[in-house]
């Protein structure tokens, strides 16, 4: 089963969802803030995809924080900030047999990769 992480408010996680139910693509969708997501699985989606897909420095979470914590960031402090703040990994990510892809293209070819994964 396709599992999907988001934020339930976030405008992309709701165009996904809509976009997947749609097509009849059972999927489940856990909230970052309301799952107890670990290292491991932060560390697992960088190696798939790399810290400039995963970690969201657009959004207002990224602006918010000191410039401390984004200086010198190597790949274990962003693990970090991403515990202490889901926000901060852009989403949707979509996971299905260990394979993630993460955001959500607004051109539908673009989004059929997500049915294969």
């Amino acid at each position: 089963m396709l599992k999907v992480y988001g934020l339930k408010n976030c405008d992309t996680c709701r165009a996904a969802r809509k976009w997947l139910a749609a097509k009849g693509v059972e999927h489940e969708f856990f909230d970052l803030r309301d799952i107890s997501l670990d290292a491991e699985t932060i560390r697992h989606w960088l190696a798939q995809v790399g810290l400039d897909t995963l970690l969201n420095k657009r959004g207002t979470t990224w602006r918010k924080l000191d410039d401390a914590d984004k200086e010198a960031l190597d790949e274990e402090k962003a693990v970090q900030l991403m515990l202490a703040h889901p926000a901060l990994i852009k989403r949707p990510v979509f996971c299905r047999g260990g394979k993630i892809s993460v955001g959500f293209a607004k051109n539908e070819s673009a989004r059929s990769h997500l049915l294969g994964l």
